[in-house]
């Protein structure tokens, strides 16, 4: 469970299962409040446009 513990400046401080972590505020989906909890999603688009990107790299520095 992830919950948004406080902010600070530019930080979330989100709490989880394993201790604290702080990532952008601006990575939080507007109008999250302190006491809410996320949950992670897997954008699944965005991942295979990514891949692509990287097998691209990857064979352009490997082509013989």
């Amino acid at each position: 469970m992830l919950i948004l513990d406080r902010y600070e400046g530019i930080f979330a401080v989100i709490e989880t299962g394993n201790g604290m972590i702080n990532i952008p505020r601006s990575d939080l989906p507007p109008g999250v409040k302190e006491g809410d909890i996320l949950k992670l999603m897997v954008d699944t688009e965005a991942t295979k446009i990514r891949k692509k990107h990287i097998d691209n790299r990857f064979y352009r520095l490997f082509k013989a």
